[in-house]
């Protein structure tokens, strides 16, 4: 069976990190951009990773460029914005792609694991989350218009159990 262990990104700084170094966490995975309407959910993460962070709980952000080009800049950029702006600590990656051909495979086998509305396994737009538990297997998606607060319920829960 394939989980969230079985994957490697390179994160923000250009460092590959295997995502083993999770196993074990809650952790809710998602892709981020800075000229976003949703941006300000940079906040709300933040405040979501920080309030549970010692329960065994992470964010893991993933700046995404392919819808409407709302995450133009490089990795230094997006790292200085997300500092300046939102004070963001919770670990950050290099720009990946989560739909299409270049898809990166942790975003293949979350949509697969938990396909969208209908069924759908594309990613829709900037911000869309997936909740792993501590066994490394997704829980359940949620969509970009889902605050990181109303979340706040099931990451305790999986932190509990």
């Amino acid at each position: 069976m394939t989980s969230l262990a079985d994957f490697s990104a390179v994160d923000i700084d250009g460092k590959q990190r295997p995502l083993s170094e999770f196993a074990g966490s809650v952790v809710l995975i998602v892709n981020v951009a800075s000229r976003c309407g949703f941006t300000p959910q940079y906040a709300g993460l933040e405040a979501l990773y920080r309030a549970h962070c010692d329960a065994g709980f992470t964010i893991l952000g993933f700046p995404c460029d392919q819808f409407r080009h709302q995450e133009p800049g490089d990795e230094a950029e997006i790292k200085r914005f997300c500092a300046l702006h939102y004070d963001v600590t919770f670990p950050m990656f290099a720009k990946i792609e989560v739909n299409g051909d270049n898809a990166h495979p942790l975003y293949r086998w979350l949509k697969r694991e938990r396909p969208g509305l209908l069924g759908t396994q594309s990613i829709k737009w900037n911000f869309t989350k997936f909740l792993v538990g501590r066994d490394g297997q997704p829980i359940r998606r949620y969509g970009p218009a889902d605050k990181p607060g109303a979340i706040a319920p099931a990451v305790v829960a999986a932190c509990a159990g």
